[in-house]
């Protein structure tokens, strides 16, 4: 495993994190069992960098993931998770309600802090009040000692310089998807995060299910606009055209985001021990270079489109 340093945080992240989301039963059900095995296997790869959050599953990814720890030593691993957000359209930015959150969480999760404490899809609130209200509120919980770093997180790449411009401590940033096979629009970010000496997460590197064999979940996708049907007809295509080529198209994907070494992890969501383990392995394995470039022809018609979120004047 290679372990890259999450901007100036200081920490040593492996390249390939586990998202928490699946430990929930996002992506169907899961026993309680299964989820410890899957993040036991995970941190016994080398993968020491977990995501999670309240929204995911209604709470149920942070109480499965927060079993899977007990027993674990906490310096085996980093531990992001989130506040802001907690339904589909429950989104709540206060301080009050922010400071809370952080306490919910570190019961579910049984431990006395996370690395990383990030603001959930900030998009879907007012910039200014994560700014001037929610950052600075983050800010006591880490002086308190319940929270090392500060995150900001979300779907439209322009809300990272508008935070970032105004205030001061914010150490990371995770993006989704906008580093995969058809969409490289962080790349463009990147000399400006590496200027803040801001830590880069890359989440959704399978783009939400759509680059694999088993496709998108049923809530997918977040919206009808017509962008969102033509990027999973070019998916699809992609998806089958690896097949053919007797290669799944996730080895790809995974290989493509690991290999950009100025993005620093790259957050890939399971709740099965055997494809962690296949993931990791994959990442070690040869990529095939001409199969890449063919899926580039794929993906050209739909290159670097996304679907909107959040506020029209935050999208």
């Amino acid at each position: 495993m290679e372990y890259r340093t999450l901007g100036k945080t200081g920490l040593k992240v492996s390249v390939l994190s586990l998202g928490g989301s699946p430990l929930g039963g996002v992506f169907g059900p899961v026993e309680d069992s299964q989820a410890i095995r899957t993040v036991h296997t995970a941190f016994d790869l080398g993968i020491n960098y977990v995501d999670t959050s309240p929204f995911y599953a209604a709470t149920k990814a942070e109480t499965a993931l927060g079993k899977a720890l007990k027993g674990q030593p906490r310096d085996k691993y980093y531990l992001a998770t989130k506040v802001g957000r907690y339904g589909p359209d429950d989104f709540d930015f206060s301080a009050k309600r922010v400071i809370a959150s952080v306490d919910e969480s570190l019961r579910r999760l049984g431990v006395d802090y996370v690395d990383v404490i990030q603001c959930h899809d900030i998009e879907f609130g007012s910039l200014d009040q994560v700014v001037y209200e929610t950052i600075p509120a983050l800010q006591r919980v880490r002086a308190q000692g319940k929270a090392r770093f500060i995150g900001i997180t979300g779907l439209p790449l322009k809300i990272f310089p508008y935070v970032l411009d105004r205030v001061e401590g914010v150490d990371t940033i995770l993006s989704w998807p906008r580093y995969t096979l058809h969409n490289t629009s962080l790349a463009e970010q990147i000399p400006y995060l590496e200027m803040k000496r801001v830590g880069i997460i890359n989440a959704a590197v399978l783009s939400c299910g759509l680059l694999t064999d088993r496709g998108a979940p049923v809530w997918f996708p977040p919206s009808k606009e017509p962008a969102v049907e033509e990027i999973k007809a070019a998916c699809a295509k992609a998806v089958a055209h690896c097949r053919a080529k007797k290669l799944r198209i996730e080895q790809l994907a995974l290989q493509f985001a690991v290999a950009n070494p100025r993005i620093h992890t790259n957050v890939v969501g399971t709740a099965d021990p055997v494809e962690i383990t296949q993931n990791v392995r994959w990442v070690e394995s040869p990529v095939d270079r001409e199969l890449l470039n063919e899926l580039e022809s794929i993906f050209q018609p739909v290159r670097d489109q996304l679907w909107s979120s959040g506020r029209p004047e935050n999208s």
